[in-house]
């Protein structure tokens, strides 16, 4: 069995909360009641987008593991408008503190179809202009996409993960999911 979830927005990407006693965070459980699932990688609480879940652990595996490099999609609203030496800096891979990344696909878009509000509001500043970035990669550094875009100069204010591998979003509102073949 495979699940295509849209994780909303503080969502955290596990069944159950092991956190601080009396946190009372929305973990998966709070939309999926499917026995014996198991997400397939991890998004962030502060992320969006689309999260595969599995019962199949070779899939798991094929999906999660970098050495697979499957490529994951996002959907990056950053503060301030990159300039193209900025993108191609993406392109050719960035140091970070724990290495040099893999070169990135990297374009700026339009607002993506279908987008919904997100709950909280991103905060906007009207002195600010932002933008809209797809960014296209095959390694999973924690946070890599946020590090990313503030090494470049520009601060993610909003991410959505829009694909992984051919699966993608369409289709599903936040919070929704359906089963999909593989």
């Amino acid at each position: 069995m495979l699940i295509a979830f849209n994780k909303p927005f503080g969502v955290l990407s596990q069944f159950t909360d092991k956190g601080t006693e009396g946190s009372a965070r929305p973990t998966l459980s709070a939309f999926i009641d499917v026995p014996g699932v198991y997400p397939a990688g991890r998004l962030d609480k502060d992320s969006e987008g689309l999260l595969l879940l599995t019962d199949d652990g070779r899939l798991q595996a094929r999906i999660a593991d970098p050495k697979h490099k499957m490529g994951k999609t996002y959907w990056a609203q950053v503060e301030g408008i990159p300039e193209e030496a900025a993108l191609e800096g993406f392109r050719k891979g960035l140091d970070l503190k724990d290495g040099h990344t893999r070169p990135a696909k990297i374009q700026r878009i339009e607002s993506p179809p279908g987008l919904w509000e997100r709950d909280p509001p991103i905060r906007y500043r009207k002195s600010v202009p932002d933008c809209w970035l797809e960014i296209g990669l095959r390694e999973g550094k924690n946070r890599q996409v946020r590090r990313m875009t503030a090494a470049i100069g520009h601060p993610t204010l909003r991410l959505i993960r829009a694909g992984i591998g051919d699966w993608t979003l369409d289709g599903l509102a936040p919070g929704e999911w359906r089963e999909i073949e593989t």
